[in-house]
């Protein structure tokens, strides 16, 4: 029998990851096709790093989430959310696929108006409606949640010069079982509040009370408190009911699922603990059947999700620039993506692989982006394999934040492009480069000409 060869035992301090009853994993993966595109086609014709999309899988969660709340409840209307992903051909797509618009500011509002959604159809939140906004959202017809009173008594003056009745609802604070509480916006339940904005809309002629709105929270793992928020907006329609006799249209639930990535600190990854839709749909469905408001004036509940329903679409796909070691010995790898391209990265540990078949053995290792700031910190420990200068890596559930919270900070912004249905590739933004980067600056004459 052939002597095995000696391998001598390594002891190695463990910073990234926790073990299970099988131990570390070594078993390395890679993305070597995204919707059956390769990753080294898409950097070779749109460069590196560049963000891509897919279709396919905004559609299937779309419709995923749909089905789970239009199952179990007769009326349910999705509005995206811009600021979630505010480009163009994204915004499309949710709304070929039914979804109205919700929108946090005049800019966002005069993007649906351009992607062709009907005023009607567009849901103005948030608390900085300048007054050429709302009176542009009041003769669209659209429908505006008040957040202050200061903006209440805005919204009066303006229905009684252009002599147009305003479409509103109010958002509503709470406690919901999950801390910290969301005061910051809108009108508080428990303190009255709310019923005091309420009273106030109702005698007031030119405006509509449509509905209610809440918004609980960021990456909401537990159902539970959706369930709670619902049951006190629906208190809140049924004593609208009994002293006014007035039906509101809809229950507006915002939005706040988790998306599946990891948040940093977490025990276990997002992917395992993450509820999903059917677990929010039966606790909101299951509170507004069993709330006390009259079965022939159920409202419509709206859902603003946004983070759920585009996250698993986006990949950021990027190269390796260097390897080095770090002062204590551990591994240390650059790429070409950035905290300016990737945002999120300050809040979720990442999922990031190879693009290409690498080592099995792993390292702890920390994944720097290419800017000239110490913070710019990809992953801070993870176990990675040895890739070379000018390996490729994809970083998955990137869709959400990162395109409206990106910043061009030393480097340019790169292109961003969609996988169609069919596995074709379009370019859906295109990257800046030193035209666009300057076309806005002005230049005073008296500085035009400088000495060296």
């Amino acid at each position: 029998m052939e002597k095995l060869p000696f391998e001598r035992p390594v002891i190695n301090k463990i910073n990234a990851g926790v073990s299970d009853k099988f131990g570390m994993k070594s078993a390395n993966r890679c993305i070597s096709h995204i919707d059956g595109v390769a990753v080294k086609d898409m950097i070779s014709e749109y460069g590196s790093p560049v963000y891509v999309i897919s279709e396919k899988t905004i559609r299937s969660t779309y419709q995923a989430a749909l089905t789970a709340f239009q199952t179990r409840y007769p009326k349910v209307q999705f509005a995206w959310s811009y600021k979630t992903n505010y480009i163009n051909a994204v915004c499309k797509v949710f709304h070929q696929e039914g979804s109205w618009a919700e929108v946090v500011s005049g800019f966002e509002y005069s993007k649906a108006i351009a992607n062709g959604v009907p005023g009607s159809k567009i849901i103005f939140n948030g608390p900085d409606k300048s007054r050429t906004d709302l009176t542009k959202a009041i003769e669209n017809g659209s429908l505006i949640h008040i957040d202050h009173f200061d903006e209440f008594y805005e919204i009066v003056s303006i229905t009684e010069l252009i002599n147009k009745k305003a479409k509103v609802a109010i958002r509503v604070n709470m406690d919901a079982g999950i801390y910290p509480v969301w005061d910051r916006f809108g009108f508080n339940y428990e303190n009255g509040e709310a019923w005091s904005a309420i009273n106030k809309i109702m005698v007031e002629p030119n405006m509509e009370l449509m509905g209610l709105h809440t918004h609980i929270g960021t990456y909401i793992t537990t159902p539970g408190a959706y369930a709670i928020a619902t049951s006190k907006l629906s208190a809140l329609a049924v004593r609208i009911e009994h002293k006014y006799k007035h039906h509101i249209k809809y229950i507006d639930l915002g939005g706040g699922f988790a998306s599946k990535n990891t948040l940093k600190g977490a025990y276990l990854p997002g992917s395992d603990t993450c509820p999903t839709f059917d677990d929010y749909a039966e606790a909101i469905t299951n509170a507004l059947n069993n709330s006390e408001i009259q079965y022939e004036h159920m409202p419509t509940l709206f859902l603003e999700s946004g983070r759920a329903l585009i996250d698993d679409a986006g990949s950021l796909l990027g190269s390796v620039l260097a390897n080095k070691r770090l002062a204590d010995g551990r591994r240390s790898t650059i790429i070409d993506i950035g905290v300016n391209m990737l945002f999120t990265a300050f809040w979720y540990e990442h999922n990031i692989v190879p693009a290409q078949q690498s080592p099995s053995f792993t390292e702890d290792t920390t994944i720097y982006g290419p800017l000239c700031m110490n913070i710019d910190v990809i992953r801070g420990a993870i176990q990675f394999p040895a890739l070379n200068k000018g390996d490729q890596v994809v970083i998955s559930r990137i869709g959400a934040y990162n395109m409206t919270q990106w910043m061009q900070f030393i480097n340019y912004r790169p292109n961003v492009v969609m996988i169609d249905l069919n596995s074709k590739t379009h370019v859906i933004r295109k990257n800046e480069d030193h035209e666009s980067m300057n076309s806005l600056d002005v230049v005073p004459t008296y500085l035009e000409k400088i000495n060296l």
